[in-house]
């Protein structure tokens, strides 16, 4: 856990092997996990294939820590919010749409907007990602967490672009790092031989 200020922000460390936008880490998927495992409180697998990630993953990940495992990918159906849930996920994200499912599943999922206005549809209740990347264009957007934050009160997480320690917003209750988790987990742990 972090603290920046009078916030303390959780940590959702991504194993992340491959991006559909070209990027391709250095280090293999237990390499990651590892790392994710050490600096997360909470981990997150892929399970979509353009990422590398399976369902099967899931599962692996759910075998090796007792830490909370966030399902990661778009999950266009509450099919698929289910089957990660019945793999081990402790959460499922959920990108560009509110699922129809029970209260206690649905509180189990973090809902991704795609835009401001989908935003300002989540229930306050709900946990909320907001990713500064544009998954159509792999681009960033335009709007800035404050902007973001401004809209929506609730839980809500800051997500992509994030290399260090600095670039966490002291306003976000958690950070979800994939890309540059190993540089950011320098950022917040002495680098240890054991550990890198």
């Amino acid at each position: 856990m972090l603290t920046l200020g009078d916030r303390n922000i959780q940590i959702i460390a991504e194993v992340k092997t491959h991006s559909p936008f070209g990027w391709t880490s250095l280090k293999g998927w237990d390499e990651l996990f590892k790392i994710a495992d050490k600096v997360g409180e909470i981990i997150s697998i892929h399970t979509d294939p353009r990422w590398h990630g399976s369902f099967d993953l899931l599962k692996k990940a759910k075998s090796l820590t007792d830490k909370p495992i966030l399902a990661k990918g778009i999950h266009e159906s509450d099919a698929s919010i289910k089957r990660a849930i019945e793999a081990g996920a402790d959460y499922v994200l959920v990108v560009g749409r509110m699922p129809k499912l029970s209260e206690d599943v649905l509180l189990k999922c973090m809902v991704e907007p795609c835009t401001l206005d989908e935003l300002r549809s989540i229930p306050s209740n709900m946990k909320a990602v907001w990713n500064s990347r544009d998954l159509v264009t792999g681009g960033l957007k335009s709007e800035t967490f404050d902007q973001v934050r401004e809209i929506f009160p609730g839980w809500l997480c800051q997500a992509s672009n994030i290399k260090t320690i600095a670039d966490v917003n002291e306003n976000t209750d958690a950070v979800l790092v994939g890309t540059h988790l190993e540089e950011f987990a320098r950022s917040i742990i002495l680098p240890s031989p054991l550990f890198f």
